[in-house]
């Protein structure tokens, strides 16, 4: 089943959105605290964050959720916390009055404590027993559905972060000598005598156009999705490097994206050598304009990522991230960002995607950015999500 098509989870009673909740993230979550928003019957939005630290302030992290889940036009919306009683009601607490404040009706606030769940709205012993109800996900008709239709539900974010991790041993070792190849190979193509790396790809500028006199994909001034976006689609950034290395990239790309489709892997001087040309902006917005939600695109920047040399992870990370974002997996997204930005902080297409996520801003704000190939500056003006 693509994943573009989430199966539908019939969720009817508070035991099933407790079986629910790992397969909308994608993984079991622990120490956090979850808010699953419905318009209708509908699941249009489930977002995750960590309880915060004992004796800190919940009301401004709850109140950004809050504005979150309103932007995506819910009407209700569930919370769920879990952990122990002492870090997780205040929170939930918090939480509903923030959602109540914005127009969202609270249909149940949930606490799930060592197998078991309480509800904090219900107080009818025969259904919501103060000692709270035990609860075996596997035993679940929701669980089994969800495993029928395809999806996982990891045991934690760690094993989750773990699938975007970087490979080693013979395999690391394989792909540093094919990198090496791939440098001298993208050096003779430019003429240079060093082939590019994140910091420092082949116009000279960093890799995302962040450098001096460039243009910022991020509107300034922290104006978030309000107006216009502004990308280059040519100039400092991107301009420089000559002619036959946009041919060689369109050319990577194109293969890359034939072979994983027709279910083949990529060797390594192939990936190699897209990973050096990915660090060339136009060849990367070559990958990002084909880049859309589907199984085999998640699965092809994975690999990618996960192989590519530690300087040369910014736009396959950013890719993956992308692809993780269109088909729903936000959790798998940012986590891809998370290493990132761990490596390249100044990365603006991270910093821009990062930024969508936390805002809940719905994939389909990007529809077709970019997507031209006149060497003109691409505007977008923000539309009402599509549902």
């Amino acid at each position: 089943m693509n994943s573009t098509e989430p199966a539908r989870l019939s969720v009817r009673s508070p035991a099933d959105m407790v079986a629910a909740v790992p397969y909308l993230l994608g993984f079991h979550p622990a120490d956090s605290v979850v808010v699953v928003a419905v318009r209708g019957r509908r699941v249009v939005f489930a977002a995750r964050g960590d309880l915060p630290a004992p004796g800190a302030d919940p009301g401004p992290a709850a109140r950004h959720l809050a504005q979150v889940v309103a932007r995506q036009d819910a009407d209700a919306a569930t919370v769920v916390g879990y952990g122990p009683a002492a870090r997780v009601t205040g929170v939930v607490d918090a939480i509903g009055d923030a959602l109540t404040a914005t127009g969202v009706v609270v249909l149940d606030a949930l606490r799930v404590t060592e197998g078991r769940w309480f509800s904090y709205l219900c107080a009818e012993p025969s259904c919501c027993p103060p000692e709270g109800t035990p609860y075996d996900p596997a035993a679940s008709q929701v669980s089994a559905a969800a495993v029928f239709a395809g999806q996982v539900a990891l045991p934690d974010r760690a094993a989750l972060a773990a699938q975007v991790s970087p490979l080693d041993g013979p395999v690391r070792l394989a792909m540093r000598r094919a990198t090496g190849r791939a440098r001298l190979r993208l050096a003779a193509l430019t003429g240079r005598q060093s082939a590019p790396s994140a910091e420092s790809p082949v116009g000279g500028a960093p890799a995302d156009g962040s450098g001096p006199g460039a243009q910022s994909p991020v509107p300034a001034g922290g104006a978030g999705w309000d107006g216009e976006l502004l990308v280059p689609a040519d100039g400092p950034a991107s301009g420089a490097a000559p002619r036959a290395v946009r041919t060689a990239g369109t050319a990577a790309v194109r293969a890359a994206f034939r072979r994983q489709r027709r279910g083949e892997r990529l060797d390594d001087d192939e990936v190699a050598w897209l990973t050096v040309l990915l660090t060339h902006v136009p060849v990367r917005d070559r990958a990002w304009s084909r880049t859309d939600g589907r199984d085999e695109d998640i699965s092809l920047w994975t690999d990618v990522l996960r192989r590519a040399e530690p300087d040369l992870i910014a736009a396959p990370g950013c890719l993956l991230a992308f692809a993780a974002w269109r088909s729903g997996h936000g959790a798998l997204a940012a986590v891809a960002l998370e290493r990132v930005l761990s490596a390249h902080p100044g990365y603006s297409l991270a910093v821009l995607l990062d930024e969508a996520l936390r805002r809940g801003v719905a994939p389909s704000a990007l529809d077709g950015w970019p997507g031209a190939d006149d060497g003109a500056v691409l505007r977008r003006r923000r539309r009402r999500p599509r549902r």
